[in-house]
């Protein structure tokens, strides 16, 4: 990863506009959309599907085999398959999998569990229809810890794990107890203590915000499959990354953590312009093969990297 590259990336984040109005909740979904989105990448087949009750985008590059479920970042309150169709892609491309994404519901006008409860409801869906040895799960942020999420409401109600599950800056502190949304605030270029909290507050108000399903860091992680947590050292939620992997080793389970220094909050998204973006695609992408017990995940890797 070259400085320059990096520290334009930081540059171009800080200058994006804030207004000292708090914007509605369609500007920001509107301008979550227009900051983040990026198309589908060549050869990758979308086509609009239903997945648990819920549109969804299904993304099939060529020779796919498997399936990743993805779940979008947004702070459960903004975003959607459409913004993420370019780094979905991507990861589905460069691990040679079927992927869909789920347009799970957003607060405030479905609060916490509604997101859990709905991507529960896709990932039983797939599994009447996939082995769970050929099913990985990936999310970004709010999508990162809803994934987590997820698998622990698979657990509990007796539904078998996929092959792995690959977080990229993951949010699952909803209390936010964690010392980075302190200490790294003017080394983010993007949040600040106040945005997380409002995130918070719209998605879960009044109710349990240390519930293991809100914030799964504090949750039992026994039985979760392979893990891969990937976060950028210059964002608020860098502890939230830290002390998941962590609980995640000490309860049992098999987890990589990747801190990536002087980089955002999912920076993966600037992939094609940031070098490290690329790079951690390509690993993530030989991760979720690589638990894949068939010998066609292991060609896929290959061709990855």
């Amino acid at each position: 990863m070259s400085r320059q590259q990096r520290d334009a990336l930081d540059a171009v984040l800080r200058s994006l506009p804030r207004s000292e109005v708090p914007p509605t909740l369609e500007e920001q979904r509107s301008g979550f959309a227009a900051a983040v989105s990026r198309p589908a990448p060549e050869g990758v087949v979308t086509r609009r599907t239903v997945l648990g009750g819920r549109p969804a985008l299904e993304l099939e590059p060529a020779d796919a085999s498997g399936h990743l479920l993805y779940l979008h970042g947004g702070g459960y309150i903004v975003g959607s398959p459409d913004t993420h169709a370019g780094l979905v892609g991507e990861l589905a491309r460069r691990a040679g999998l079927r992927a869909t994404s789920v347009d799970y519901r957003l607060a405030p006008e479905h609060p916490f569990p509604a997101a859990v409860d709905d991507g529960l409801a896709a990932y039983r869906e797939l599994l009447e229809s996939t082995d769970p040895r050929d099913l990985v799960m990936a999310g970004d942020s709010a999508g990162g810890g809803l994934s987590i999420a997820t698998l622990l409401a698979a657990r509990e109600a007796g539904l078998p794990q996929p092959a792995a599950v690959v977080v990229f800056s993951p949010w699952v502190d909803l209390t936010l107890s964690g010392a980075s949304i302190r200490a790294k605030e003017g080394a983010d270029p993007i949040f600040t203590e106040a945005d997380v909290r409002a995130y918070a507050d719209l998605y879960v108000g009044e109710g349990d915000r240390a519930h293991p399903l809100a914030s799964p860091v504090f949750a039992d992680l026994t039985g979760l499959p392979p893990l891969l947590v990937q976060a950028g050292a210059n964002e608020l939620l860098l502890d939230d990354a830290v002390r998941l992997a962590g609980r995640a080793g000490a309860d049992g389970v098999e987890v990589t953590l990747e801190v990536a220094p002087g980089l955002p909050h999912v920076f993966q998204h600037h992939y094609g312009r940031l070098d490290e973006a690329d790079a951690a695609l390509d690993r993530a992408a030989r991760f979720l093969t690589a638990h894949q017990p068939r010998t066609a995940g292991g060609r896929r890797a290959e061709r990855s990297a």
